[in-house]
């Protein structure tokens, strides 16, 4: 069985504390975008919310084990309570998650530890498949304060998610896209109508 966890429990500090997956696209908040696709997605058994202070409807919310650790404390705490072998896992202020190519990474995890994108801005860690066999060298790294992300690949098996690859499910800028900033919000109304 598979599981999806999406990551609230950073500070917002660029976007002044605002809960960014409140944030409105297209007439719904980020959250309720992300938990909608990502209930698309074959053999989901259940969503995460990690870092969050309380459940949204459709989620289970789970605390950080080892608060204070940015993004791979919630990836840690992800993988020490999913029901299944591997993870989804994506930041709350992606809007754009798209339920094809998470089923297709899900796919690809069958032969890799850790299955994520890489485009021309770089690897792409908070919208990945993490697999239980990324459990053990995370709590190494926790408890070493290496906290990048990004280092985790080079311990594991990786498959990498090329653009090419990533442009048969849609717009990579579109897919990838986050939010930072204010500025960054105001630059989604031009990829809403990127489908392709």
């Amino acid at each position: 069985m598979r599981t999806a966890a999406i990551l609230a429990g950073g500070r917002a500090s660029r976007y002044a504390g605002q809960d960014k997956g409140a944030l409105v696209v297209e007439g719904r908040t980020i959250l309720d975008r992300q938990i909608a696709e990502l209930s698309r997605v074959p053999n989901i058994r259940e969503i995460l919310l990690a870092g969050a202070r309380a459940p949204h409807a459709g989620t289970r919310a789970i605390p950080d084990l080892v608060p204070g650790s940015g993004p791979l404390a919630g990836i840690h705490a992800a993988l020490s309570a999913a029901c299944g072998d591997a993870v989804f896992v994506v930041a709350c202020d992606m809007p754009f998650v798209d339920a094809r190519l998470v089923t297709r990474m899900f796919e690809w995890a069958l032969d890799a530890d850790l299955v994520i994108p890489r485009t021309e801005r770089g690897y792409h860690p908070l919208y990945a498949v993490y697999t239980r066999a990324c459990l053990q060298p995370i709590v190494g790294r926790l408890a070493a304060g290496r906290l990048k992300l990004i280092e985790l690949a080079d311990q594991v098996r990786t498959r990498v998610v090329t653009s090419e690859e990533l442009d048969g499910f849609g717009n990579r800028h579109r897919l990838l896209a986050n939010v930072n900033t204010p500025a960054d919000y105001a630059g989604l109304e031009a990829l809403q109508g990127h489908k392709r």
